[in-house]
């Protein structure tokens, strides 16, 4: 169906936040609409004329579902839907104008036109054709701007999600628009691959982000030795040779030259005269030779060795000595390259140690031979010097990252929001292009079809012939007022209302009913409005008719809406939503054989009050209305359940029962006291089955509630309405001390097994 339905009104007169109901069917081919004054009818009918006139709603939010699509009140200008609607706004604007103006014409096709009607018949079937292309081009874009919506939705979010913290954040908010407007300004600038990040990037500025506060690492003071310094300072030292008057036998024994050497300076010390080994008398000249042995050019190159030896011990316990942080104290981000840097610094530490050993075994062998020309035959090592340095880097990157915490972990989010939107940039514009795209494909199609609508209207205002439509509208009057005096009179512009052949004036709120209704009907036989695939709507189009009169709309409107692609009838009028129901109920849904094509759908309003204010809901006719030919079932019913049902939470549900029991009071007093009923006290004074007090509650809670604020009693107190329930019992309590068979067959209608279930 064109019109599926109203998916959400807000804030719209009555409607203060109507959405269509879950449980409630979609609106079909033909659709009844009951309701009492009040209730939203007019309300609805306006909102129809709105998408007629392809206007926006001059107040609220409203959204209606056309073939399948939602479309809300600022898309109507652009809906192509044809739609006419019959209500007190089409009256006063299309018929009786307040402006004075003459009765628009209705065009048909006049005889000498026939081959431009042809050409225009054939433009229509074009514009058909490009006002579907026109859709399809809206629709194209309606897709492609929620794809790009929803994408822009989903980044932002997973920004957010990765972003967020407790506290101050800007990203704690971030939304699509944030995302949209950063994203747009990268694709402008074309800057987005110097925001692009790696992998790895992204997960480092994740663990800045994710970082706790730690306290600072001192730097390492250690400093690697000089490795080919050390080897300069060995090397000559290996290459030196003691000059001396040498004794073969030491020479040629470094070990008994140590232990002669020691003994000697015992003896220097103790100025022996025997031999303090064997204590036999030292030999002549002893003494001197070994003197000349040991001179002291060879005792100063031994200390020479030995402080060498003990230097580079040193420098090799120095370099076993250092200690390094442990890279669980520096932040996670630095955790990898402070490991690389670590590593690196203990490599060249081994290497280091390795060559100072190798050094000192060198020299230890070369002090036990210092008359020996040795060489330097190691290889110095290519030692990183500046791994300290690189380890320190690091750790003053960790120093620097505790003094500016809470400033890294800003600068980490935004490089990272960044990173994330240069990733997604590529597709950012993609959809972009896409939306662009389709948006500019629209306005070729709207400019095809303004143009062959011009067209259209061209050709039909060559065309243009209205005396048939006024001759047949003429003939209508007659049948439905039974008199000539009023007829349409033909003008250039359109046609004047005439009485006995003068303008008329002073019309009964009848006639202008019957006139505007007729013209209405008629008008929808104008060549400007599609029927067959159009949307006819009629509000309450009986008011102030009598019966034939009634009967005679009824019997003109179902001959002239039958075909129509759409048809709405509102109506607080029971004895014509009789009529059409039962068209509907009976010559529709019943007798087509394309049920599916035809069928027809029933519909009440219901006013309620919420936070003191009516407003409106639109819910599955009361299948007493649909069954019963009378508006008094419903009224007992609503009655008898709210009377006898679940109580309802809150006072809102019982704004409406004072309004329907009065309604139920007035009609079931009628009938039984028809000659007391000058107001409804006098007729309630006739019920002699009844008491006073009973009476005077029933009347209190009927003419107090079923008014407004301004004309309640003085005392009216809404909390009265808790009492709904006990008063309403009393309302049915008094209908069957009245009139006790009437009482017990309309209970059995709304509930055959309450006897049953509860026999006396």
């Amino acid at each position: 169906m064109p019109i599926d339905r109203i998916s959400r009104l807000r804030d719209y007169c009555v409607f203060r936040d109507f959405t269509w109901p879950a449980g409630l069917s979609d609106f079909v081919r033909y659709n009844l609409i009951y309701g009492w004054n009040g209730s939203g009818k007019t309300t609805m009918s306006r909102l129809f004329r709105d998408l007629e006139l392809r206007r926006p709603p001059a107040m609220g939010a409203a959204t209606i579902r056309i073939n399948g699509g939602d479309v809300s009140g600022s898309e109507f200008p652009h809906v192509t839907l044809q739609v006419r609607v019959f209500n007190r706004d089409f009256v006063n604007e299309s018929v009786f104008s307040v402006s004075g103006g003459d009765v628009p014409p209705i065009f048909v096709v006049g005889k000498d036109s026939i081959e431009k009607q042809k050409e225009v018949d054939g433009l229509k079937g074009e514009r058909t054709t490009a006002e579907a292309s026109l859709t399809n081009a809206r629709a194209k874009k309606q897709r492609a701007e929620q794809t790009f919506d929803k994408f822009c939705q989903d980044r932002a979010r997973g920004i957010k999600d990765v972003l967020r913290s407790p506290g101050p954040n800007p990203y704690n908010n971030y939304d699509k628009s944030d995302f949209q407007s950063r994203a747009q300004k990268m694709t402008t600038d074309g800057d987005g691959a110097s925001h692009r990040l790696a992998e790895s990037e992204l997960d480092t500025l994740r663990a800045q982000i994710a970082a706790k506060p730690k306290p600072r690492v001192p730097e390492s003071a250690y400093r690697l030795p000089e490795t080919k310094g050390l080897a300069d300072a060995t090397a000559p030292l290996l290459s030196t040779t003691v000059v001396s008057a040498a004794i073969k036998t030491l020479k040629d024994d470094p070990a008994l030259a140590d232990w002669t050497r020691k003994g000697l300076g015992l003896h220097r010390d103790t100025h022996a005269e025997k031999c303090l080994f064997c204590e036999q008398p030292l030999p002549p000249d002893r003494l001197a030779d070994l003197e000349a042995h040991f001179s002291a050019e060879y005792e100063q190159y031994l200390r020479r060795l030995d402080e060498q030896i003990e230097a580079l011990r040193s420098e090799s316990t120095r370099a076993g000595a250092v200690i390094l942080p442990k890279q669980i104290e520096v932040y996670d981000d630095l955790g990898q390259e402070y490991a690389d840097a670590e590593q690196k610094l203990q490599k060249a530490i081994e290497a280091v140690r390795a060559f100072l050993d190798d050094l000192v075994r060198i020299l230890v062998d070369k002090r036990s031979r210092p008359f020996d020309r040795l060489s330097l035959d190691i290889t110095v090592p290519d030692v990183a010097t500046d791994a300290v340095d690189r380890l320190n880097g690091v750790l003053r990157k960790h120093n620097q990252t505790c003094d500016e915490f809470e400033s890294r972990i800003a600068s980490s989010r935004d490089r990272l929001a960044l990173g994330l939107i240069a990733g997604a940039l590529e597709e950012f514009v993609r959809l972009q292009d896409a939306v662009q795209s389709a948006h500019a494909a629209i306005a070729p199609a709207e400019q095809d079809v303004r143009r062959l609508i011009n067209e259209i209207e061209r050709l039909e205002r060559e065309i243009v012939e209205h005396r048939r439509p006024a001759e047949e509208l003429n003939d209508d009057l007659r049948k439905y007022l039974g008199h000539g005096e009023l007829q349409l009179a033909i003008m250039d512009t359109g046609y004047s209302i005439m009485r006995n052949g003068v303008p008329a004036d002073m019309l009964s709120e009848g006639e202008m009913t019957a006139i505007a209704l007729l013209y209405f009907l008629k008008a929808l036989e104008d060549r400007g409005f599609d029927k067959l695939n159009g949307v006819v709507v009629l509000d309450d189009p009986v008011s102030s008719l009598d019966a034939n009169a009634m009967h005679l709309a009824f019997s003109l409107m179902r001959e002239r809406t039958a075909d129509a692609g759409q048809l709405f009838v509102l109506t607080h009028n029971f004895a014509y939503f009789r009529q059409v129901r039962n068209w509907l109920h009976h010559g529709v849904n019943k007798k087509r054989k394309n049920p599916a094509k035809h069928k027809a759908r029933f519909y009440m309003l219901q006013c309620a009050e919420e936070s003191g204010k009516r407003t409106s809901v639109l819910c599955p006719l009361d299948p007493l209305l649909l069954t019963y030919e009378s508006e008094y079932h419903f009224l007992f019913a609503s009655v008898y359940r709210f009377a006898n049902g679940p109580m309802p939470d809150g006072l809102e549900a019982c704004y409406g029962l004072p309004n329907v029991a009065r309604r139920l009071v007035e009609s079931f007093l009628a009938f039984r006291h028809p000659g007391a009923f000058d107001n409804l006290w006098g007729a309630l004074r006739e019920v002699s089955t009844s008491d006073e007090a009973r009476k005077g509650r029933i009347l209190n809670f009927v003419q107090t509630h079923s008014h407004g604020p301004g004309t309640g009693q003085p005392e009216h107190d809404p909390s009265i309405l808790g009492e709904s329930r006990s008063i309403l019992r009393e309302v049915l309590a008094l209908i069957e001390s009245e009139d006790s068979e009437h009482y017990a067959a309309m209970k059995n209608l709304v509930d055959p097994g309450a006897d049953a279930e509860n026999p006396a």
